[in-house]
Formats: structure tokens, C-alpha cells, sequence
């Protein structure tokens, strides 16, 4: 069974709900280790340092301020317990807002809720309460070393907590959109073609392309093939005529709709390796 991230109480006026917290998402990215070109022996990254150039163990190690170039103030773990937070260990719900108020841009990670057992009745009466409201609870989390702000959301009979930036660390665009002018043709073909291509989101139909494309290489060089790739599509120009780049898309659309649901699509599975050729011997044909 996973591991509790953190354990603490939810804080709902006078009502506490003991809960523990779970990473809800996790990488499924392909690593890869540094080696070195000469001998492909793994590279080991040395914690070193700067003055004498000893190498450090972890237990040498200690975390330092920077007030002054080169001058540090030391904090240590003791310290760090010391903080006077309260989100260290309690949720105090503070506000209860409307979940299409919070932007995206301030979505930082997702965590699963699970109350302890003496937590589980009034759990259940925030997660309903929650959902008949159609509300997001914001609080503060302590996690680790940082306080973060917030957001707590009813999903399938549970909880989902977000952790969210602070309004200072969303960075402003750096440029600005001139004043463009659309016109009302313009507008009703492109509500056509969007209605055309509304559906439920089903992430089960999204694969990552690029991981399965790479796992292919991988899997080919395993087995001493090399590797041959499809023929990419040709990127697409810039529309000249947005109208008619607009209407050419209305009736492709039109046209995939109609195929599929002459055919309907065969479920999403993991995609058979990619050809591969073995490698033929120099002054072979």
C-alpha cells in the first residue's frame, strides 16, 4: 500500500476531519542515465566542495541562506519544525469558491484524499456538501518546506486536493495581443467546425506519441535492428484565407464524423512496434 505524503486534519469551522494525503499522479516519462561516450560507464554526479574540492557525503551537507554574497545564514531541520504554521498540520477551510473561479494557470499538483476512520461521517458530509454547492474549499497546506495555498474538490464520492501558486508567482505574458478584427461569417464557421468537434473529454483516447515512438527506437536497437521511420506528414502552411481554410475543415470534420459512425472505432490499444530492419553487412546485397 502506498505511503502517506502527509497526515493532519481538515479544519471545517468547528468540525475537524483527521486525513492523509496520497500523490494522485505520477511521470510515465522514459529516463534516460548519462554515460560516458568512451565506455558507456554510468556518470556519478559528485556533491563537491567549492573551497577545497572534497567530495561530500550527505550528512556534511547543510542548507544556508544567501543574505550577502558568500555570507549565509545556516537553518537546519529543528528550525524548520519550529515554524509557528498551522497548516503544518491542520487544512483550515477559509473560503468556498466556484471551481471555474480558480484559472488553471494556478493548478500546481494533485493529491487523493482518504480519511482516517473516525474522520469518514463528517468527510462525507463535506464531500456531499461540496457537490450540491458546486464549490471548491481553499485553505493552506504546509508540505515539506513550503506553505502552499489550496483547493479542495469533491471527485467520485472523495476528495481531490490541488496544491495552487500564489497570485506573485504567476509570471505576466510578456507581449501584448494587437486589436484584431474578426468578422460574423468568420465566427459561424468556426462555431460550426467546434460543435462538430464537441465530445466529452475521454483521456483513455489520448496516447503519448512521442514515449511509444521512442520505446519502438529503444526496442529495435535492443534486438540489433535499426530503426526505420514513417515518412512525417507535411507541417502545415500558415490558413492565407482563413474562410476557406475555416469551411475546408467544417466538411473534413463532417466527412471523419460520418465515417465514424458508419464504423465505430476500435478501442485504443498499445501500438505494435514500428518496422525494423536489420542491419546489413558491409559488401552485402
Amino acid at each position: 500500500m502506498a505511503r502517506a505524503l502527509w497526515r493532519g486534519t481538515i479544519s471545517f469551522g468547528m468540525v475537524t476531519i483527521p486525513v492523509k494525503l496520497f500523490t494522485a499522479t505520477e511521470s510515465q516519462d522514459v529516463s534516460f542515465r548519462q554515460l560516458h561516450a568512451a565506455d558507456n560507464s554510468p556518470i556519478k554526479l559528485v556533491r563537491r566542495c567549492a573551497a577545497d574540492g572534497t567530495d561530500l557525503d550527505p550528512d556534511e551537507i547543510v542548507k544556508g541562506y544567501e543574505y550577502a554574497k558568500d555570507h549565509y545564514v545556516l537553518v537546519d531541520e529543528s528550525d524548520l519544525e519550529k515554524l509557528p504554521i498551522p497548516s503544518k498540520h491542520t487544512i483550515e477551510l477559509t473560503g468556498f469558491v466556484a471551481s471555474e473561479e480558480i484559472d488553471p494557470v494556478f493548478y500546481e499538483k494533485s493529491y487523493h484524499v482518504e480519511p482516517e476512520e473516525l474522520g469518514r461521517k463528517p468527510f462525507t458530509l463535506l464531500v456531499k456538501a461540496l457537490e450540491e454547492k458546486k464549490l471548491n474549499a481553499v485553505g493552506k497546506i504546509a508540505i515539506r518546506t513550503k506553505e502552499r495555498l489550496c483547493s479542495l474538490r469533491p471527485r467520485n464520492g472523495s476528495l481531490m486536493l490541488e496544491t495552487l501558486f500564489y497570485a506573485d508567482e504567476i509570471k505576466p505574458p510578456d507581449f501584448e495581443m494587437p486589436e484584431v478584427k474578426i468578422s460574423e461569417a468568420e465566427m459561424k464557421v468556426a462555431y460550426a467546425l467546434i460543435d462538430l468537434l464537441h465530445e466529452p473529454f475521454d483521456p483513455a483516447k489520448y496516447r503519448d506519441e512521442y514515449r511509444d515512438s521512442l520505446m519502438t527506437i529503444i526496442e529495435a536497437k535492443l534486438e540489433g535492428h535499426e530503426y526505420v521511420a514513417p515518412a512525417e506528414p507535411a507541417a502545415l502552411a500558415p490558413a492565407v484565407d482563413l474562410m476557406a481554410a475555416l469551411r475546408a475543415s467544417v466538411e473534413a470534420a463532417k466527412k471523419r464524423k460520418a465515417e465514424s459512425s458508419v464504423s465505430p472505432a476500435p478501442a485504443v490499444e498499445t501500438p505494435p512496434p514500428a518496422r525494423a530492419r536489420k542491419k546489413t553487412p558491409a559488401g552485402v546485397s
